[in-house]
């Protein structure tokens, strides 16, 4: 090895053994603080950021102030957890059960909260407008828009959940009763699930909005529909009934011009 290549040697064997030696007290402290949490569930305000915790019983768990950034809790048991101020940004909290947890000003995010078990979280002052909650359970009403539950419903729409549909539609409306677009898309939803009076009930009001509110396109659907509805079950071959996007089809296309920003 000549004198350059020794030199070379040592700088970068220095370089890692500095790098390894900075490194080295922040993932203990990483390692002992996920301990902690483990055995004694009484955690506030330690450094928890990208661990991995996934399907973890952390009911009741104190995690006030803690630093969860990236932190893999997917499917975790949260129930009862005390979140408030944690950074939650771009953890996974996917499946996860969150009833009755404090998330009073924590950082959501990107973080993920799809198909998670929502129902009594205190969200507080957190702003959840960066955070992703298709398929979340008990989205409180006060965290979300009208659209975006419109836009929800859609999404299961498509997927072919007629029942999670109606459901998104359904928060929409207690949101704004108003909201005519939703009254139809749970028509449509209705109908596929069955419930024909149901339908016939939504799609009436969602015309009767649509004409007050001067929606042309949005009415001639609607009575589209209506005429759909009308017609005496059994006297069109069972494929004229089609999936849940065929029928929204045409309102889905008046939404991108006039409803939503789809």
């Amino acid at each position: 090895m000549t004198n350059y290549e020794l030199r070379i040697s040592i700088l970068a064997t220095t370089a890692l053994l500095t790098f390894v030696s900075l490194a080295s007290p922040a993932l203990s402290e990483s390692i002992e603080d996920t301990r902690q949490l483990l055995s004694t569930k009484q955690c506030p305000g330690c450094d928890l950021s990208g661990v991995g915790l996934v399907l973890t019983n952390l009911s009741g768990a104190n995690l006030s102030g803690a630093n969860l950034a990236g932190a893999n809790l997917s499917r975790a048991n949260l129930s009862g957890a005390d979140l408030t101020g944690a950074n939650l940004s771009g953890a996974s909290l996917y499946g996860a059960n969150l009833s009755g947890a404090k998330l009073d000003g924590a950082q959501v995010v990107g973080a993920d909260l799809r198909d998670a078990y929502l129902v009594n979280v205190s969200f507080g002052t957190a702003p959840v407008e960066g955070a992703h909650l298709q398929g979340a359970i008990g989205i409180p009403l006060e965290v979300a828009k009208v659209e975006d539950f419109y836009r929800w419903g859609m999404v299961q729409g498509e997927k072919g959940d007629a029942q999670g549909a109606a459901e998104y539609f359904t928060q929409a409306l207690q949101i704004d009763p108003q909201f005519a677009p939703a009254y139809l898309a749970r028509s449509v939803a209705r109908y596929q699930l069955l419930d024909r009076r149901g339908a016939m009930q939504d799609a009436q009001i969602a015309d009767k909005l649509f004409v007050a509110q001067g929606n042309v396109a949005g009415n001639q659907t609607a009575q589209a529909f209506i005429k759909e509805l009308q017609t005496p079950p059994g006297s069109k071959p069972a494929k004229s009934k089609g999936n849940f996007m065929n029928f929204l089809g045409a309102i889905g296309a008046a939404a991108a011009k006039l409803f939503l920003p789809f």
